[in-house]
């Protein structure tokens, strides 16, 4: 299978994912102006998972409570969705002040743990800035997160040199300070409304 293939096929099974997530939610909610990214709150389970983090130290959704985080499935070798979302985050970030900065985390787990180890999660995540944390765990665990926030992922067959590529959604799931899922980030957003969105989300007072 060519690298064009696989990549216009990873392109849209990624779309199609993030297609029926988007049809399942349409169902519940009115068009909210309020927000550039869709809300959902109510209708995602809160931040929750039991994984291991870049530097091989298992942590949880509780480890990272008291600011707004952003989670997203992936893995380091993927061509073009993940770099594209991850910049643009960043992007999103970084143009927040620098008060504002450490108010957020981008959370970025890795469903591909048999070639994501801890150390080439943390350089990749490194790459892309500073609050970003890289996280993976047993395939078990993963598809658990995975279907707890109504996704999946996949594995093509391996070439002859034993590579493969790795099917997922490309959802930003955003949460607040207290872990309740707020928003679902779609591709199209720009990093200035992504921003909007999480100043908001900063600058809202938990119950």
């Amino acid at each position: 299978m060519s690298m064009y293939f696989r990549r216009q096929r990873t392109k849209a099974l990624t779309s199609i994912s993030l297609l029926v997530l988007s049809i399942l939610l349409a169902g519940c909610l009115g068009n909210d102006e309020e927000w550039h990214g869709k809300d959902i709150s109510g209708l995602m389970p809160e931040l929750e998972f039991t994984l291991t983090d870049s530097q091989g130290e298992p942590v949880s959704g509780n480890d990272y409570s008291g600011r707004v985080r952003m989670l997203f499935f992936g893995f380091t070798s993927c061509p073009d969705v993940c770099p594209t979302a991850l910049q643009k985050l960043n992007q999103a970030t970084n143009g927040l002040g620098p008060e504002l900065q450490d108010e957020v985390l981008t959370l970025f787990v890795s469903v591909d743990p048999k070639r994501d180890t801890p150390e080439r999660l943390a350089n990749y995540v490194d790459f892309f800035g500073d609050n970003i944390v890289g996280l993976t765990g047993s395939e078990s665990q993963l598809r658990e997160l995975a279907k707890r926030y109504r996704t999946t992922f996949g594995y093509e067959k391996p070439d002859e040199d034993g590579n493969y590529e790795v099917s997922h959604s490309s959802a930003v799931y955003v949460f607040d300070r207290t872990g309740n899922a707020r928003l679902l980030i779609r591709p199209d957003l720009s990093p200035e409304e992504i921003r909007q969105d999480l100043v908001a989300l900063i600058e809202q007072v938990p119950d």
